[in-house]
């Protein structure tokens, strides 16, 4: 069982627009209201997969209550915790070729007694766990620090954690060890002050964050893939995508497919880079369920240093 914890979810509205014109009048080809938060997408990913996953979710207001509403009736088993704000809603426009514009609202403050309740909910949720999935941006006001004192938290438990966030809560989360981080190229650059330009400058500040303290790490490398470290071992691999539609979620369906691949190697990296892919291929930020996964269309090959990365990857 995985269990996943998204400190600051949202209601994430996505609209499907022809092409993005700033100042224009633009009629939307589609639209998709789905529950948001990069936790609550692990949760759903797992679940369309037939991944035993509990979502913790803090909750208030209006769009909270929605938000709950929405995951239920999806079936996703959570434990919810309520708090005095309001649950966020996003907007992310996605044009025809993949690109996505997110307007995300920051989210609310949470108490140090509200935090502590969905610490308490983390710990009750995951007595029987593999992993605790602690992701996503922290909420306004929330302590920089706090991923690292629930990772310290988790381990101590015996439970095995990943993180996926960025800037200073990450920074922080390394020195508590995490079992897993799992950045994406900006993020890898952000974090190391690295320029990011080829797939050696992606395996350099991997093994950078490694040194800081995480286990393994996966990088996912929008178009150009993605690369794990993990033990002695350097793997590379990359899935090619005839129409992608959004991406938003789709470094979500990565964790949560390598998580379900058993977290290990080669088989784990396939696992999420064919779950990333078909994420992208879905409308919003819809989850892609086992038709939709295409493992034979995943290149796990040998790591060139030298190949250079493309811009927007």
């Amino acid at each position: 069982m995985i269990v996943t914890l998204t400190l600051n979810p949202s209601l994430d509205r996505t609209i499907e627009v022809g092409a993005l014109t700033r100042g224009a009048v633009i009629r939307a080809a589609a639209t998709h209201l789905d529950p948001g938060g990069k936790g609550v997408n692990v949760s759903r990913a797992l679940l369309a997969n037939r991944v035993r996953s509990c979502a913790v979710v803090p909750f208030g207001g209006d769009e909270g209550r929605r938000l709950v509403s929405l995951l239920s009736a999806e079936g996703i088993e959570m434990v919810t915790v309520p708090v005095a704000g309001a649950t966020r809603s996003n907007v992310a426009l996605a044009e025809p070729d993949g690109t996505v514009t997110k307007i995300n609202e920051p989210g609310t403050a949470l108490s140090a007694a509200e935090l502590e309740a969905v610490a308490e909910a983390v710990l009750g949720a995951a007595s029987s766990a593999d992993w605790v999935v602690a992701s996503g941006s922290l909420p306004p006001a929330v302590p920089v620090d706090l991923y690292a004192r629930l990772c310290e938290r988790f381990s101590g438990a015996g439970i095995n954690v990943a993180v996926d966030t960025s800037g200073p809560a990450l920074m922080h989360a390394l020195a508590q060890g995490p079992a897993l981080v799992k950045p994406n190229r900006e993020e890898l650059s952000e974090a190391t002050g690295m320029v990011i330009s080829c797939l050696g400058d992606a395996i350099k500040a991997a093994e950078s964050l490694r040194a800081r303290g995480a286990g393994t790490v996966l990088a996912s490398l929008g178009v150009d893939g993605a690369v794990l470290l993990q033990g002695e071992q350097v793997w590379y691999g990359r899935c090619a995508l005839a129409e992608p539609r959004s991406s938003v979620g789709a470094g979500d369906a990565m964790l949560a497919g390598f998580l379900a691949g058993g977290a290990q190697g080669e088989g784990a990296l396939v696992e999420a880079l064919a779950w990333a892919t078909a994420a992208v291929g879905l409308p919003g930020s819809r989850m892609p369920s086992p038709h939709d996964i295409r493992r034979d269309d995943v290149r796990v090959i040998a790591a060139d240093p030298t190949l250079p990365l493309r811009s927007g990857g």
